[in-house]
């Protein structure tokens, strides 16, 4: 399957897909969960905690936004909460929320509140988060092994230690002691590596829309204007298009700035011979997308552009051909890279012979990120590339980047006309029963495309 396409299609209708986070799919990953908690027949828990307002400057808040594995869990979107799941128990899934408070209501809206917990979002019990310090010691009864994300809370934290202590010193009483706290980190980020259909169905809205936004932003791109106004175009259309936010800062690089990896200041002109790089991703139902085009601001590849372009292109193609299930992740990066240091040589970049030169890291200086990460509700998303020291072997429902690049700065030890072009090309990639599909196939890529989709703008 090429990840080249024909050009963008009108922008994505707002059509139902199928909910990533209705009330049933939190349930059946709490359930998966469970079963990962209680292996080995001892008696668990798990503690999560969800995220706190943050003051932004004077009295503004930052927009809040559930951390990932939380809102994976519960679906619950409310700061200041705390979830406790017991597995066996009679009530398994207890929530700490926020109490409904009328007069803030008048200004914030309403909470969910105790009531809502259980009835919004099946909670089997629920309480005031002021009752956490009173409670969750007798509900912590009888657990041996906790497992809790230390960093995460220090309210959470402070309270389990206090907890352990008390269960220490009670011991020789009859107390169950806790003997073991465990990280919960690996169990779900091995959860949330594999997607289900429904959150496929949610990355693929979050991509459909970035496309519409990249399309929007090549149609509007021209020289003269400011990365910020091809940005207010290209976020302008997420938010039309029903995405609540970017799941990363916008890169809008013209020039040289696409040299600087995660260059996020997008203030500068455009200038006419440019090349302009968007690396963007909106959100959808808390998933997010991740793509990059590069593209001509004028309309029209030079010649050592499109020299540079095309060694990426072949790259990103011979990278995203590879995948498939039981190949190993990094061997990805590899088939890039190979493809990359064939492409520096061609260039009069390097010289020497591929296995040497990659051996030496002599392409670094021009190619010094990895080509991919796994995607999903972050933007690199959980899930380990190693484990027992080797790669990851791909499987069905993973998702993954394929982005290689270059970036050859001013100052490059590279034949002057190549210096201060950057150019990174970059899909969305799930793994499929038998191979591959490129979510984002439809944002064009091909060089003519491009061509002719940026310079409809100014026609």
């Amino acid at each position: 399957m090429s990840p080249r396409a024909p050009r963008a299609a009108a922008a994505p209708a707002a059509t139902p897909t199928p909910a990533p986070n209705a009330p049933d799919a939190f349930a059946r990953r709490r359930t998966r969960l469970a079963r990962e908690l209680a292996r080995g027949g001892r008696r668990t828990a798990a503690l999560f905690a969800a995220g706190h307002d943050a003051m932004r400057n004077g009295d503004v808040e930052h927009e809040f936004r559930q951390p990932s594995t939380f809102y994976y869990l519960t679906g619950f979107e409310e700061p200041d909460a705390v979830a406790l799941l017991r597995p066996g128990h009679d009530q398994p899934y207890v929530l700490f929320v926020r109490p409904h408070d009328p007069a803030m209501a008048v200004w914030v809206g309403p909470r969910a509140g105790v009531d809502g917990a259980v009835a919004g979002y099946r909670a089997d019990a629920a309480y005031p988060i002021e009752e956490l310090e009173q409670r969750l010691p007798q509900l912590l009864d009888g657990c041996d092994t906790i497992y809790y994300s230390f960093g995460a809370d220090e309210r959470v934290e402070r309270l389990l230690s206090r907890t352990i202590a008390a269960r220490r010193g009670a011991a020789q009483r009859g107390a169950t002691a806790i003997e073991r706290v465990l990280d919960p980190f690996p169990l779900v980020a091995a959860l949330r590596v594999v997607k289900t259909p429904e959150e496929v169905a949610a990355l693929r809205r979050a991509v459909a829309v970035t496309g519409a936004g990249i399309a929007a932003a090549m149609r509007a791109t021209r020289p003269g204007l400011h990365e910020y106004e091809v940005q207010a175009v290209l976020e302008a259309e997420y938010r039309r298009l029903g995405s609540p936010r970017n799941g990363f800062p916008s890169i809008v690089a013209a020039g040289a700035n696409a040299c600087t990896l995660h260059y996020t200041a997008n203030r500068a002109p455009i200038g006419d011979g440019d090349l302009l790089l968007i690396d963007t991703g909106a959100e959808h139902d808390y998933y997010g997308a991740d793509v990059t085009r590069t593209f001509p601001a004028n309309g029209r590849f030079s010649a050592a552009q499109r020299a540079v372009y095309d060694v990426v292109l072949a790259a990103q193609t011979a990278a995203i051909e590879l995948v498939a299930p039981g190949v190993r992740f990094h061997d990805v990066h590899e088939r890039a890279l190979r493809v990359i240091v064939d492409g520096l040589r061609d260039l009069g970049v390097l010289n020497g012979k591929r296995a040497q030169l990659t051996k030496d890291g002599a392409y670094q200086p021009y190619f010094m990120h990895a080509t991919s990460h796994w995607l999903g509700l972050d933007v690199h998303d959980v899930g380990a590339y190693r484990e027992d020291g080797e790669s990851v072997v791909l499987r069905p429902g993973m998702v993954l980047t394929v982005e290689p690049g270059l970036y050859i700065a001013p100052d490059a030890k590279a034949p002057r006309a190549l210096r201060g072009i950057g150019v990174r090309i970059e899909d969305d990639i799930l793994v499929t029963r038998t191979g591959y599909e490129n979510l984002s196939r439809a944002i064009p890529s091909a060089p003519a495309e491009l061509e002719a989709l940026v310079g409809a703008a100014r026609g």
